[in-house]
């Protein structure tokens, strides 16, 4: 299979400790690496046998011998399908985007992380991913989200939020389910920040990304010559994380043995670290996502009937992007207002042109590459305003900007309500005046008194309304 072939990757750093983790993390994934210690031995590489054989480049930001942009721009020169990836230090946005100016397809903060450096190198090399700027970023530019702030008005996607808050102030384990880049994790946030436990920690495991054998170690700890290599003792995540909450992303991938034993600490609020002589009790709350169907694996007998209706106790879906393109134009809009904060971009409109553009894509990459999209096109952007230029190979595959996309989005529902049923007959108005209300609050992020203002009514309307329609102010 293609994901077994041996790829050849150059990194580009003269820092031994950091080559030996970065060869050692993409050996892991199928990687070999050659290494040039400066910009003069990585041009000479190029001419190389290995050099012909390259599938992508790693370079440091500090890489002796010229500035990373300067090097990124003459490799592409020499090698324009060649992924360049660079790897920078925290805070370093400004070197990043000069970086992605210059040509490089992605970046990696340092210390860099295992399961990042191999999504990064996987997306960089995948040949059948043909639209390179649509490759999610690895580094995202967030940051936690009220639910009040969280962009969206498409009924599904909001009546997931109101379930999502009523929730959050219980004390029950709540299960997202959604594909990749709908914005499971940015919900997990805003229940953490909304429950009676948002003082204290929200823990965070990708159980997708940590090899089976070690995510027992991970959760929940172990002693001291546990097992071989265990040199010391390790307090687990969900010990870590007493009094909080804990949110397992990819918990289709558990392995049976730390199903068993989730199933304890759900029913017994007790764990047991690895070659510990007792269990003790602890008091932590379980978020948990999926970007399968639980019931599928379920079905097939891949996972634990006890364990899932333990997880599953308020199960939240969460709709793809193509299926609330009307959503797109405002989470443009506030993701071009958070790029403007960083450093080495400004603030940049979007025209319609190019807004029915991107509800014409599919996005397979939901909100997350929607994201990248923008920024990538913030990042080369000349004008003041984003226009279908910026996004040549989403036009592409849209076909002539403004013929309303391949997935219906037409002018009905441009304004982020749609009006039209299926069959083609209008919606009740009753159904519209309540999306208007949810559009509204929040394009205005729950500002209920400017929300009045600009629907043209009184407060008192607005709540009245609220509670005919059954309508939160989160929803």
């Amino acid at each position: 299979m293609l994901e077994q072939e041996t790829r050849l990757l150059m990194l580009v750093d003269d820092e031994p400790a950091q080559c030996r983790l970065v060869s050692a993390i993409a050996s892991r994934a199928g990687w070999r690496t050659v290494f040039a210690r400066d910009a003069e031995t990585a041009i000479a590489m190029l001419g190389t046998q290995d050099g012909m054989m390259l599938d992508a480049i790693i370079l440091d930001q500090w890489v002796p011998g010229s500035d990373a942009a300067s090097l990124i721009a003459e490799l592409k020169s020499r090698r324009p399908a060649l992924p360049i990836l660079l790897m920078t230090a925290i805070g370093s946005n400004e070197a990043a985007i000069e970086a992605m100016r210059a040509g490089a397809s992605d970046y990696i903060i340092k210390p860099v992380a295992a399961e990042r450096l191999i999504a990064a190198l996987s997306l960089a090399s995948d040949k059948s991913k043909e639209f390179g700027e649509l490759h999610p970023l690895t580094e995202k530019i967030t940051q936690p989200l009220a639910f009040e702030e969280i962009i969206g008005s498409a009924p599904a996607f909001r009546a997931a939020l109101a379930i999502a808050a009523k929730a959050a102030r219980s004390r029950a384990p709540i299960f997202i389910e959604g594909e990749s880049g709908v914005g499971k994790e940015v919900v997990a946030d805003a229940i953490h920040a909304a429950s009676p436990r948002s003082k204290l920690p929200l823990l965070k495991v990708n159980c997708g990304a940590i090899s089976p054998t070690l995510l027992d170690s991970v959760l929940f700890g172990h002693e001291k010559d546990a097992f071989a290599g265990a040199f010391d003792r390790r307090i687990g995540i969900l010990q870590q994380a007493e009094g909080g909450a804990v949110f397992l992303d990819e918990v289709d991938h558990l392995p049976q043995e730390t199903q068993v034993r989730l199933v304890r600490l759900l029913t017994q609020n007790e764990i047991q670290p690895l070659g510990a002589a007792h269990s003790f009790r602890i008091d932590v709350r379980l978020i948990s996502a999926s970007n399968s169907s639980l019931a599928d694996k379920l079905a097939a007998g891949d996972f634990r009937e006890d364990l899932f209706y333990r997880l599953n106790v308020v199960q939240l879906t969460i709709p793809p992007l193509r299926e609330r393109t009307s959503d797109i134009p405002a989470l443009a809009r506030h993701f071009l207002g958070r790029l403007a904060s960083q450093p080495g971009l400004r603030s940049l409109g979007i025209t319609d042109e190019a807004l029915t553009m991107l509800r014409g894509y599919s996005w397979p990459g939901n909100v997350r590459q929607l994201q990248s999209a923008l920024f990538r096109a913030a990042v080369l952007c000349e004008r003041d305003a984003l226009t279908p230029e910026e996004f040549p190979q989403i036009s592409a595959a849209v076909g002539v900007p403004g013929n309303g996309g391949s997935n219906g989005a037409g002018a009905n529902d441009g304004i982020g309500v749609t009006l039209y049923e299926a069959d083609g007959n209008m919606r009740p108005l009753e159904e519209i005046e309540a999306d208007v209300i949810r559009l509204a609050i929040g394009h205005y992020r729950g500002r209920m008194t400017e929300v009045a203002r600009r629907l043209g009514i009184g407060r008192s309307t607005l709540y009245r309304k609220l509670a005919d329609l059954g309508i939160s102010d989160v929803a």
